[in-house]
């Protein structure tokens, strides 16, 4: 990494941070919450990142919508293909948002040298992402769905589904 980036990352008070975005997005983070000061990361107007959550965009871009809630203890990271949240979704405490993975192909070398991949990852407008649960890279949940608590989303979850499970499966279609 070059010097100013990890003086921007690691030296750059909280309060800095937070008033960075507030005055450039009218978003309110967190004085507790670690957001890298970057401008791959984007904010829609009225958005909140509680306290103690991580957001990571060393290598693409996190896109929030307007009025998305991130609530406390969250992580967030992103490969080349970045994160989007769509406007006035919600993600529930404890929840890890990864659009990063290894490629896994090679049995002769360690997984940890092999390869980034990075699908991206689409959370739809008025989405609701319950606590606990872990979307991973290629996730695409429709606008309107319902993510229930402690749930895995690797795949499509359609729009107005209420999906469950690990892996996350339809229970039910809102109408």
């Amino acid at each position: 990494m070059k010097t100013a980036l990890l003086i921007k990352r690691f030296l750059t008070p909280p309060f800095v941070v937070s008033f960075i975005y507030w005055r450039r997005y009218g978003a309110k983070v967190s004085l507790r919450a670690e957001v890298d000061l970057t401008d791959n990361i984007t904010f829609g107007a009225g958005c909140i990142v509680s306290s103690f959550t991580k957001m990571k965009a060393a290598f693409g871009p996190i896109r929030l919508g307007e009025h998305v809630q991130i609530s406390t203890h969250c992580f967030l990271d992103t490969g080349a293909a970045g994160v989007t949240i769509g406007d006035h979704a919600m993600i529930g405490p404890l929840t890890c948002i990864v659009g990063v993975n290894y490629s896994y192909a090679r049995l002769d070398q360690a997984i940890a040298l092999q390869p980034k991949t990075s699908k991206g990852i689409r959370i739809g407008k008025g989405a609701w992402i319950g606590a606990g649960c872990m979307i991973l890279d290629g996730a695409d949940v429709g606008d309107n769905a319902i993510v229930t608590p402690n749930s895995v989303v690797a795949g499509r979850v359609p729009e107005n589904a209420i999906v469950q499970g690990n892996p996350a499966q339809v229970i039910f279609t809102r109408r």
